[in-house]
């Protein structure tokens, strides 16, 4: 399994692909699932703009694509230039919740070293479910 420092360095790092010519806001997620395998996504802005995709998207995707139900970990760097501090939105955070379990952890890269830990509850408290 990896690491949380792996993780919030391949976040940092897939943010560099990300497709944002509109904003500039390169923003990179990667997550561990409940079998240890590690999934990445960034965010890819398109000229109907606010239509792109979420990095946490992207991530949440190729996991549910390769069989993937469970979140364990989610690592999320945002920034212009450099990592500044980046919450995921509100529909990711939605999104999170739906594969999240009570043990589940969302890692917010604060600079290119340092995070904030957060559960699924402090960032989405009273979530929307079907149930």
């Amino acid at each position: 399994m990896s690491s949380d420092a792996d993780l919030a360095r391949r976040a940092a790092a897939i943010r560099h692909r990300a497709w944002c010519p509109y904003s500039g806001f390169r923003v990179g997620a990667a997550l561990v699932d409940d079998q240890g395998r590690v999934f990445e996504g960034c965010n890819v802005e398109n000229a109907s703009y606010p239509e792109g995709s979420c990095a946490e998207t992207g991530a949440i995707a190729a996991m549910v694509a390769a069989g993937g139900r469970t979140i364990r970990t989610i690592a999320v760097a945002g920034g212009h230039d450099t990592v500044t501090t980046c919450t995921p939105c509100g529909g990711c955070r939605q999104r999170i919740s739906e594969f999240a379990d009570e043990d589940t952890r969302v890692l917010v890269l604060d600079d290119e070293k340092s995070w904030t830990t957060y559960s699924v509850a402090e960032l989405l408290p009273a979530s929307f479910h079907l149930d």
